[in-house]
């Protein structure tokens, strides 16, 4: 049984709620009302979850192991006791997600004519075909590496496919076999699809895993080949750089990234026939212990099939096809930069996409590339795509003769090269490119145009709760205001005087700011509806976010409820807080919807004594956004916009009966059930937002 804090802590350790999250991501592949191909997409996501859980979250476990097993920390457990905890629990959901796979989806998909074809069962076409696929296209890029004193263990990439092969027999130097590793090439791929013909199915696959293991003892002739197993180790990726000390930033990131690969081992993931004595090789060789090893029924990187749920020739297996419309008034303005500012200058425009179409914000940076009254545009950018039509448009701009400033946040997470290549394209062509500020990495999404109308400068421009990246805004439900408001634009330059100059903190009259106002604003208005529960008036509080851990935001509501406050949370992933605990959380209640978009907005309800003050922003309510970041929150003005986003940020959001699932007392997550007619907020605001 796995060790239990002695008493319940006030709060909810942060990787096992992180678990809970991707259960509640499990469960959507588990729903048979879920399309089959989609039910395949999220046992992928729950892999690829899993992997950066190992690299970010198990490593910092790990670190603070070493560095101090006795400390109790906020959830009630040392080091070693929440250690144990996750690795149990990560146990049993690599279990449940594998039975899953095996027992369900796999047999429903070749049902429907989709299939992986194993060694095991090819017949003697299939070997022909596979054998000639392996001598041709895979052999020679093979590099089998026997183990001995003059071949010492090869360096292996994190979370690369290998194959530990066990061999007896005496090669041509008489030297006895007995261990090799084969490495697979990344360049392969890993699902290799058979000719119809042969398959007898409209899609069938073999996996290179099935191929290597088929003819792999064709790389050792004349050994006797005793079993050959697949494995693959996953590493420490988290980047150190010491800001403080590096004169230049980019130059010192591009050293450390070309290590990440080569960290510290954190897992490893072996076949489950694997004998015995060959996992305990293996762990001795990464210095890892039995609870770090995974030992799975199935490809070792499950990842790797989302390969198969984009199956153009079966839409009837995803979900249907949902193409968000461009709203009004931008489906109307025309191919002249100057009617899209018109249109903002008018009025505030509100986009909540993936339900509406990410274009307008493209069509307004367009605009600003292409209009000869446009003098400089200025942007962050935290991730955007390797292809990303935003930075084109931006290239173009500074080609153009425009002032184009961009902060590039280097330090973005697995998109750091990314953004190092499209930091040196923009300054080739002459754009500002500055990389933010030492040790704050700049989160907040905003873009300023500065434009010349009438003899006098006009600034329009676009806030927002998601990166500019065109492809997850088709995917991740996010907030963006566009607008010429004097108080937001203004607010906004001096934030980008501070990213790209010298100077003390400027006064913020609109937007709050980490890590100088966010945070002790955030708490103001928490206390504010406090007092006015204590006085007996209306008080409510509503907060939409991804994660919730910062500890006093979490007293300070905790307080709130106790004084009377209605609280409603709905956080997607990592919540640290417990909700509906006598005594402590009754008027608390948390739900996450986890459905066919990622939840991603962060919002923020105040009932304000009936002012009803309602901010969007880029930062959840985390340790990091408030005083390690740079970000904004910004106040949404006008009342029609206000009431659009408290309806599809909160009261859709809390009537849905179908995504939702409600945190219990002892942190865990039930389903939302109801008797009501079924209401699934993601279907509604595709129908209310949509054509």
């Amino acid at each position: 049984m796995p060790s239990r804090p002695p008493a319940e802590p006030l709060l909810m350790n942060r990787e096992l709620s992180l678990l809970k999250f991707n259960e509640r991501v499990l469960a959507m592949a588990e729903d048979p009302k879920t399309p089959l191909l989609e039910r395949l997409r999220y046992v992928c996501i729950v892999s690829s979850n899993l992997d950066e859980f190992f690299e970010i979250r198990i490593s910092s476990l790990k670190e603070q192991q070493r560095q101090s097993p006795n400390l109790v920390g906020p959830d009630g457990m040392t080091p070693d006791q929440a250690f144990e905890n996750v690795q149990q629990a990560v146990h049993e959901l690599v279990g449940r997600q594998y039975n899953l796979l095996n027992d369900e989806i796999l047999p429903a998909m070749h049902a429907e004519g989709i299939t992986l074809h194993h060694a095991s069962e090819w017949n003697p076409q299939q070997q022909e075909w596979a054998r000639d696929v392996f001598n041709r296209d895979v052999m020679p890029l093979l590099t089998p590496i026997g183990l001995d004193p003059a071949h010492p263990f090869p360096r292996v990439y994190n979370k690369s496919l290998n194959f530990i092969v066990s061999l007896s027999g005496a090669d041509a130097f008489g030297r006895q076999a007995s261990i090799a590793v084969v490495q697979a090439p990344r360049a392969l791929p890993r699902l290799i699809k058979m000719p119809q013909e042969l398959s007898g199915h409209p899609e069938g696959y073999i996996l290179l895993t099935s191929l290597l293991r088929a003819f792999v003892g064709e790389l050792f002739p004349g050994l006797e080949m005793l079993g050959c197993y697949q494995w693959r180790v996953t590493r420490n990726s988290d980047l150190f750089v010491d800001e403080e000390e590096v004169t230049n930033l980019r130059h010192a990131l591009q050293g450390e990234l070309s290590q990440r690969n080569f960290g510290a081992a954190v897992r490893l993931e072996i076949d489950k026939l694997t004998p015995v004595e060959l996992e305990t090789f293996l762990q001795r060789e990464f210095s890892l212990k039995p609870e770090d090893t995974y030992r799975v029924p199935g490809p070792v990187n499950l990842s790797r099939l989302m390969q198969l749920c984009n199956s153009a020739s079966r839409p009837d297996l995803l979900f249907p096809d949902y193409r968000a419309p461009v709203p009004a008034p931008f489906d109307k303005v025309g191919d002249k930069p100057a009617e899209l500012f018109e249109a903002v200058a008018q009025q505030d425009r509100l986009l909540h996409h993936p339900y509406q179409s990410f274009q307008p914000v493209i069509d307004f940076l367009t605009a600003a590339a292409l209009d000869p009254d446009v003098m400089a545009i200025k942007q962050t950018i935290y991730r955007t795509g390797e292809d990303s039509e935003l930075m084109k448009i931006l290239l173009a701009a500074a080609r153009a003769g425009k002032e184009v400033t961009v902060v590039v946040e280097l330090m973005a997470r697995f998109d750091e090269q990314t953004n190092i290549n499209w930091a040196s394209k923009l300054e080739e062509v002459g754009a500002h490119v500055v990389y933010g500020v030492v040790a704050h990495k700049t989160h907040a999404k905003m873009a300023v145009v500065l434009r010349r109308e009438k003899g006098r400068l006009r600034r329009y421009a676009h806030l927002g709760t998601g990166n500019y990246h065109p492809r997850t805004a088709r995917l991740y439900t996010d907030f963006g205001l566009l607008t010429a408001d004097p108080r937001l634009c203004e607010d906004m330059d001096k934030v980008f005087a501070q990213l790209t100059g010298l100077g003390a903190r400027r006064s913020l009259k609109a937007l709050m700011q980490s890590p100088f106002t966010m945070h002790d604003g955030m708490v103001a208005l928490i206390r504010a509806e406090a007092r006015a529960a204590k006085a007996g008036k209306r008080s409510r509080i509503m907060a939409k976010m991804n994660s919730l851990l910062e500890e006093q935001i979490i007293e300070e509501l905790y307080k709130a409820g106790q004084a009377g406050v209605k609280i409603d949370l709905i956080v997607r992933g990592v919540c640290a807080l417990r909700a509906g605990v006598p005594g402590l959380s009754e008027n608390i209640r948390v739900r996450s919807i986890v459905g066919r978009f990622l939840e991603h907005s962060r919002v923020f309800y105040f009932y304000a004594d009936g002012e009803e003050t309602v901010y969007l922003s880029s930062a959840d309510w985390m340790d990091r956004n408030f005083f390690r970041r740079v970000e904004i929150a910004f106040p949404i003005y006008d009342k029609t916009l206000k009431k659009r986003v408290i309806d599809e940020a909160f009261t859709y959001a809390l009537r849905d009966n179908q995504l939702a699932w409600q945190q219990q007392p002892d942190g865990d997550y039930a389903r939302v059930k109801s008797r009501r007619e079924p209401f699934n907020v993601h279907q509604y605001l595709m129908q209310k937002l949509g054509v």
